[in-house]
């Protein structure tokens, strides 16, 4: 690292919890890009009409019924 930290002591000076993520940010850096924070940020789509968006919901709906078939039909509690 430029200023003589290792990911060690990064991590436990400002709580981070992976070396990963450190490293992840020392890529970005190198290469000039923004290290923007994207969490919580959607990708918005863009329908030409409502029945066009209707249908990408309902492929979005079946999608997940599929990998979570013990959630479909339950009612909580």
């Amino acid at each position: 690292m430029e200023e003589g930290w290792s990911y060690r002591q990064l991590r436990e000076q400002f709580g981070i919890k992976s070396d990963a993520q450190i490293a992840e940010w020392v890529k970005k850096v190198k290469n000039n890009e923004l290290l923007e924070d994207n969490r919580g940020k959607w990708n918005k789509k863009y329908f030409n009409s409502l029945e066009e968006e209707n249908a990408y919901l309902k492929a979005q709906v079946e999608y997940l019924k599929k990998r979570n078939p013990n959630l479909h039909g339950k009612e909580w509690s």
